[in-house]
């Protein structure tokens, strides 16, 4: 036990202080003859028959008599003989050379039973040395109780007779040489034991803790001085670097060997039992104050350096990632969260890892198979070829597939490694930032990802999306969201999503406004309102078209028009410049750029003009312009062959196919029109009037014309008949255009949108520069530069090379100008 508690644990004896007249007469050796007598009953454990208060009485007098030093050396050399005859004696006969143990664990006895058994016999003399040189000293020093506290110690400044006895024992036992060894004393065979005994117990042999534990406390309770600093325990000045030592030198071999022969998640497990065992050493068996040292030390020699190779072993993380060994891998970051905070050997090995994936899933949907297929299943008019719509462009609608693809295996990807940023990395900023960037890193790098991800977000925005509940596809649109933030250039994704949200709004395909409002609004939370600004202007341009409707129905109800054949007209009304309508026209071959507008059918184009009429009446000094191919027409066919009784169909096709079917009407049964006379009628530009004879004349369950020669490609030499035997089970049929579907981009087209984006850029960069240059008045080049790039990035990553050019701009149109003779170069704003 600690002497304290050794103290502590004697029974206090209550000692009353006798007077002593001045004129009493005391004899020192007469008297120190009777304390030395009952000192020697003391250490041989026969006090009971002495009489405590006599013995105090006695010491009294000694120091009242000013003989308190004399009393107090020859306490100390009482002791000292004790020790040296006594003490060290029996404590060295169980003592030899042999237990030496260097940090190998090489020792002169063979076995480890031997050892162990050699060493437990020494602990035993030494503990039981420590603990009666303990309880004497506790005795005696009641017996001294005035001496020590109120005369001699204090006013001399003394070390206590107990604080003087401990020294002895640690000057005299514990510092003893061995007769055999002089140079070696024998607090350094204890503390080769010791650290002997530890090493067993690393390498899972049963000891006796309790030994050791007694051990380490008696070392805690003696001092370098006789001052008892805390610093100076014997604990932490000798056994305690012994003790550092040796497990640094036990855990870098054991780190070279688990290297060598385990496997990572191997070396992770022991390494944090390891950890534990150490920590439970330190509370069971030494002592608290060791803790956190002996934590550096494993963290140092096992973990520290050793985790970045077991982080890129085959079997490391990488493994551990591709077979979801979440346990693991929650393993090797509580050892790297040890050993650096920043995670660093761990972050890029994830990093790397996420990249790596993400640019396999790019290589796939830049290449994609001919094996691909979507989850999901769309209505008749947009069903795949063979099922209702006329064969497509096959490559066309594997970019497409592939295209939803991409963002679904980029989904699957980022959802497992947010499972492993929380089960197992305990959603770690550093990671969480980590995988973001990868996420951004590999994303971005795919030049099309903008326009992928769009597509997904109208895939999932569809009427008539089969094999998804609502709830499913609101989940898979929130996930989109999350991919949203890691799109750097958020303005073509802005180009695509508008062109592909137009198509849905105009050709009424959207699942719902509601579910379209909800989108934008997601969108807004994730990228804030700038971004959403124009697209929320779309909706408003329908919702003012709807009602425009609704007014221009009442009008011509009031005029009373005679025709009881007129159509009913549903127009939309479309800012110029908050849609897409760049994107929006129709498809001309690279001849036919200066083609005049689609001419409509006399029934059509006088309901059109009406129109015109009744809102440039409410509208003066506007100007508007029909986009005849994001139209659809609802017609009412009579098919006079068709089995049945019933021979009329409801047809629902675009507004080009409509102008198409119209002009048969003119016809005499049986009579045909060419393709090139149908476009001479039509003025309906080659790419699309071939879609749309396509969809009309090829796919198998839309054929309301009939074609020859019967191909699936049109050519302008090709005849087309009303099908007067068309039939179809349904009352209304869609009768879709051959992709006129939103699709993957053509490499020309991708060129083309690529300038746009590129000239809408020059605009933005511009105002950039230009709101810095009024506020800032004067600015350096680079600073200008810097400033304009954080600007701009919330928007799309801007080319320093186009800034520059940029600037040069503004300066050659008197916005701004350089300042003569200014290193760095800088410019001045002019008003």
């Amino acid at each position: 036990m600690k002497a304290d508690n050794m103290r502590e644990s004697q029974a206090n004896v209550k000692l009353r202080q006798q007077g002593l007249g001045s004129n009493d007469e005391v004899d020192f050796d007469t008297t120190w003859a009777i304390l030395a007598s009952s000192l020697r009953e003391i250490h041989t454990k026969n006090a009971s028959q002495l009489s405590f208060e006599a013995l105090y009485r006695n010491a009294y007098k000694l120091v009242l008599k000013k003989l308190g030093e004399q009393l107090y050396f020859r306490v100390k050399d009482f002791e000292e003989a004790w020790l040296t005859a006594e003490v060290l004696p029996r404590v060295l006969a169980d003592l030899s050379t042999a237990l030496l143990v260097d940090n190998a664990g090489t020792s002169s006895l063979t076995t480890a039973n031997e050892r162990r058994a050699a060493g437990e016999k020494m602990l035993v003399a030494l503990k039981k040395a420590w603990e009666d040189h303990n309880l004497c000293m506790n005795m005696t020093s009641d017996i001294l109780m005035y001496m020590q506290e109120r005369v001699y110690c204090t006013d001399n400044r003394k070390p206590s007779v107990f604080a003087a006895a401990m020294a002895q024992f640690r000057d005299h036992v514990l510092r003893a040489p061995l007769p055999s060894a002089p140079d070696t004393k024998i607090i350094r065979v204890l503390l080769s034991v010791m650290l002997d005994q530890i090493r067993m117990e690393r390498e899972g042999d049963i000891i006796d803790k309790t030994l050791i534990r007694s051990c380490a406390y008696m070392l805690e309770g003696l001092y370098e001085s006789e001052e008892d600093e805390e610093n100076l325990k014997l604990y932490l000045t000798e056994f305690e670097p012994a003790f550092l030592s040796a497990t640094r030198e036990f855990y870098r071999a054991e780190g070279t060997s688990l290297i060598q022969e385990a496997d990572a998640g191997t070396f992770c497990r022991h390494a944090m039992k390891r950890a534990d065992e150490e920590q439970d050493r330190c509370r069971s068996t030494l002592s608290a104050l060791t803790s956190p040292k002996v934590k550096l030390v494993v963290d140092d020699e096992l973990i520290k350096n050793n985790i970045a190779i077991v982080i890129n072993m085959p079997n490391g993380v990488k493994y551990m990632l591709d077979n979801d060994r979440l346990g693991e891998l929650r393993l090797v970051f509580e050892l790297i969260s040890r050993v650096d905070p920043k995670k660093e050997e761990l972050r890029k090995a994830v990093q790397k890892i996420i990249v790596e994936l993400g640019t396999e899933i790019n290589r796939s949907a830049a290449n994609p198979s001919h094996d691909l297929t979507l989850n999901t299943t769309r209505p008749e008019g947009d069903k795949p070829e063979g099922e209702g719509r006329p064969p497509a462009d096959k490559s066309l609608n594997l970019q497409t597939t592939a295209a939803i693809k991409w963002v679904d295996d980029i989904l699957e990807l980022k959802g497992k490694y947010d499972k492993v940023l929380n089960d197992a990395f305990a959603a770690d900023q550093s990671l969480q930032t980590a995988f973001a960037r990868s996420f951004t890193d590999f994303i971005n790098e795919f030049e099309r990802s903008s326009e992928y991800l769009s597509l997904f977000f109208d895939e999932n925005l569809k009427k008539g999306i089969k094999g998804k509940t609502e709830n499913e596809v609101d989940i898979l649109l929130d996930k989109g969201i999350t991919l949203l933030r890691y799109i750097q250039d958020k303005d073509m994704f802005e180009r695509y999503y508008k062109k592909h949200l137009s198509k849905r709004l105009l050709m009424k395909r959207s699942v719902s406004m509601d579910a379209e409002r909800q989108m934008i609004s997601k969108m807004k939370m994730e990228v804030g309102n700038t971004f959403t600004q124009r697209i929320e202007s779309m909706f408003k341009d329908m919702a003012i078209s709807e009602d425009l409707s609704a007014q221009y129905k009442r009008h011509v109800s009031q005029l009373g028009d005679p025709d009881p054949k007129r159509a009913d007209i549903e127009v939309n009304v479309l800012t110029s410049t908050m849609w897409p309508l760049d994107t929006m026209g129709p498809s001309y071959r690279d001849n036919e750029t200066s083609r005049p507008l689609c001419i409509f059918p006399s029934q059509i184009e006088r309901i059109k003009l009406g129109f015109e009429k009744y809102y440039l009446d409410k509208h003066s000094g506007r100007r508007l312009t029909w986009q005849a191919n994001m139209g659809t027409a609802d017609l009412r066919a009579y098919f006079p062959e068709m089995k049945g009784n019933k021979k009329t169909r409801e047809l629902n096709v675009s507004t080009y196919a409509m102008v198409i079917l119209l002009l048969f009407n003119d016809l005499a049964p049986g009579a045909s029109y060419t393709c090139e006379e149908i476009q001479d009628k039509t003025n309906i530009p080659t790419n699309e009037l071939m879609r749309n004879l396509q969809s009309l004349a090829v796919a198998q369950k839309g054929r309301v014309l009939t074609k020859e020669p019967m191909s699936k490609d049109v050519k302008l030499s090709d005849r087309f008949f009303f099908n007067e035997h068309f039939y179809s089970q349904f009352q209304k049929v869609k009768i879709g255009v051959v992709t006129s579907g939103n699709r993957v981009e053509e490499h020309s087209e991708r060129k083309d949108t690529e300038k746009k984006i590129d000239d809408a850029r020059v605009g933005t960069i511009e105002a950039a520069l230009v709101r810095i240059m009024k506020q800032r008045k004067e600015l350096s080049h680079q600073n200008l530069v810097t400033e304009a790039i954080q600007q701009l990035l919330s928007r799309f990553r801007p080319d320093p090379i186009m800034i520059k050019a940029r600037i040069e701009s503004l300066i050659d149109r008197d916005y701004l100008a350089r300042i003569e003779d200014r290193e760095p170069p800088a410019y001045r704003y002019l008003a």
